[in-house]
């Protein structure tokens, strides 16, 4: 299971990046399953670059192997639909306000409102981050309430 993000370097930098990708996940601890082997996919060598001396920092911070790859990037493939803002999806009325705005699925998978959302819907933001969103999210009173709620109670 993979993600691929897009980001604007001029607002993100990928040291950022791999930044949270070490600290969202022990690199230390060997996978059995390559469905859920930690892996960072680089797109050119600077990329590449980076990647190793972060994973050669983080083993001496640790002090332990690290067993994260770093493998070029090749195709990606999305997830089937059902995969797709799996948090989003369980909440009803936060689900039906960005379907209003994407009816077709491939550009509700696509929406960065919607992956905002699904984002905060699975506890992930504070409050400070969303009422400097929220106005741009498309949501009604009623959904902007309903997602204050939400980050409120996480």
């Amino acid at each position: 299971e993979t993600m691929q993000l897009d980001y604007d370097p001029a607002r993100m930098t990928y040291a950022a990046l791999l930044k949270v990708f070490w600290a969202a996940h022990d690199p230390a601890v060997k996978c059995s399953s390559k469905q859920y082997m930690p892996v960072i996919f680089y797109h050119d060598p600077a990329q590449k670059a980076q990647a190793e001396q972060t994973m050669a920092a983080e083993a001496k911070r640790l002090g332990k192997q690290i067993y994260t790859l770093i493998l070029p990037a090749s195709a990606f493939h999305l997830a089937e639909d059902y995969h797709q803002k799996y948090y989003l999806t369980l909440d009803s009325l936060l689900l039906s306000e960005m379907k209003a705005h994407y009816p077709k699925v491939k550009d509700l998978i696509r929406s960065t409102a919607a992956a905002r959302l699904n984002g905060y819907v699975s506890g992930y933001g504070t409050q400070t981050t969303l009422e400097g969103e929220i106005q741009s999210l498309g949501l009604s009173a009623a959904g902007r309430a309903r997602l204050r709620s939400l980050v409120k109670t996480k």
